[in-house]
């Protein structure tokens, strides 16, 4: 297998659209690691990413009869954008099936670049048997994201141009890890020629399938993925990207979402750029490598695979954009505190965004809410205003309040004294306008909602920690309910956070 896979490598055809990229001597990080530490900068690539090696190398390799038919993926991120750019260079057509939650920038990135998007359910599974239905249908190619050899080599690619930029010894190479495309390629190719280097995986705590199959000794498909990196999330590795793991990868190290933070935090003040989290893992495990091995003095290689990133997370910077282009307006919304009423609120809002949502139980007559609602320019902020004041919801606009945009958005909320059988669980649900409403919907006017908040972090994902009010009888039909609804849940009545900063006076959890 070793030299099949050096010989596709050798002969993969990425330089048409991809380019050699650096790599660069990270001065901090290594005065601070006490390493020589380099990162290979795959962020630098067209698409800001490494996926167009072996998009376009997979591509070139279809007949000229297939080229016709056109090709089709199935991804929500870099990939698509690496096959629509492929594609459009080689004049065939690309459709990408992309998940409905999938952020409009990159909606729009795709079919900037060429392809022809098509949004289809709420995941990537789903997205992923929708695309192989229209390839069947319609007799187009599937490109994989990982799992074929030719994206495999496309990949392997880098580590080619790794041994060629740095022929002195390398001690380790630090491999993000989400299908396994990218560390297959790469440990094929360096332990073929430098088989004394190290290839160390990375992946995120929460989703961490190719570290539970080289556990498990085979491949396992994860219940739920973690989502804060968004380019690694994958459930199941390849079959093929496991075969190269089990025989070339040396460990995979699991890092944390604040590990992963730090780390682009860490290649910001050594590059000035801004990694998107799955671009940002290699160095982040190999921090976490030099914490636990106590090296120094070592040659390590860290592989930025990408910059895609969302604006809207870099969390101050895009709330105080989206103000300033007035496309948020700030409310705050005096409701009546009766069942119904909250979801009644909701659908005055339409199918807007809700990129913030905060309440507490206050007294036995009226709520205040606390809302950022996406709005495309301050005619529909003033139209917004006037339907709720119509429908009997006094409104105090906030948009323009400099206290309510630095401190008060964050500061709602406080004990309920005298509130009873409150039970606090933590929901996520697909991300698109509407699925607040929607969610709200599923759960129902049974229920009394004593607690409120939601964050629109700028990820497929909505997260909602929410208070309901439950009599003891009444808990295992709530618990009915919240497990028909399908959304991932958890209680978390008991959670000190809670119990300290914004608990009541009787603890209900069971």
């Amino acid at each position: 297998m070793p030299s099949h896979y050096i010989e596709r490598i050798l002969r993969a055809r990425v330089y048409d659209v991809a380019k050699e990229t650096p790599l660069n001597l990270a001065k901090q990080l290594s005065e601070r690691t006490g390493n020589t530490v380099y990162l290979k900068r795959e962020d630098l690539q067209p698409v800001f990413s490494f996926k167009l090696r072996g998009a376009y190398n997979r591509i070139t390799q279809i007949p000229v009869e297939a080229r016709e038919r056109g090709v089709i993926t199935a991804s929500a991120g870099n990939h698509a954008q690496g096959v629509a750019l492929s594609a459009h260079l080689l004049g065939i057509k690309a459709t990408i099936v992309m998940p409905k939650t999938t952020p409009p920038i990159k909606v729009r990135s795709v079919r900037r670049l060429g392809g022809k998007p098509v949004l289809h359910g709420d995941s990537y599974d789903d997205a992923y048997q929708h695309a192989l239905t229209l390839a069947g249908e319609h007799g187009q190619t599937f490109i994989h994201p990982f799992d074929d050899p030719e994206v495999i080599a496309g990949q392997g690619t880098i580590a080619a141009e790794i041994l060629r930029q740095h022929p002195a010894p390398i001690d380790a190479i630090f491999v993000p890890i989400g299908g396994g495309g990218l560390i297959g390629g790469v440990a094929a190719y360096v332990k073929y020629v430098r088989p004394e280097t190290k290839i160390v995986g990375v992946e995120p705590e929460d989703a961490a399938c190719m570290h539970a199959a080289l556990a498990a000794g085979k491949r396992v498909s994860l219940q739920q993925v973690g989502l804060f990196a968004d380019g690694v999330a994958v459930r199941q590795v390849g079959v093929e990207t496991f075969k190269l793991a089990k025989l070339y990868v040396d460990e995979v190290i699991l890092v944390s979402t604040d590990e992963i933070c730090a780390a682009i935090k860490d290649i910001f003040e050594d590059t000035r750029t801004i990694a998107e989290p799955a671009g940002a893992l290699s160095v982040a495990g190999l921090k976490k490598y030099v914490q636990r091995e106590s090296c120094s003095g070592k040659s390590l290689v860290a592989i930025e695979s990408g910059a895609n990133i969302n604006f809207d997370r870099l969390r101050h910077v895009a709330e105080r954009a989206e103000l300033g282009e007035q496309r948020e307006a700030l409310l705050a919304v005096e409701i009546p505190e009766r069942p119904g009423s909250f979801h009644q609120f909701c659908k005055l809002l339409g199918r807007r965004s809700i990129t913030e949502f905060n309440y507490r139980y206050a007294d036995s007559r009226n709520a205040q809410v606390f809302a950022g609602i996406e709005i495309a320019g301050d005619e529909e902020r003033k139209d917004l205003i006037a339907r709720l004041n119509e429908h009997g919801y006094p409104v105090t606009d906030m948009t323009d309040n400099e206290v309510a945009k630095l401190h008060i958005r964050y500061m709602v909320g406080g004990h309920a004294p005298g509130l009873k059988n409150e039970l606090l669980y933590r929901f996520e649900f697909p991300e698109r306008p509407g699925s607040l409403f929607d969610f709200l919907t599923r759960l129902g006017r049974s229920w009394n909602i004593s607690l409120f908040h939601y964050r629109n972090h700028g990820s497929a994902y909505g997260r909602v920690l929410m208070g309901i009010q439950v009599s003891g009888q009444d808990k295992e039909k709530l618990q009915g309910l919240l497990e028909k609804m399908g959304y991932p849940f958890a209680e978390e009545t008991a959670n000190p956070a809670y119990q300290l900063f914004a608990g009541t006076d009787q603890i209900t959890a069971g």
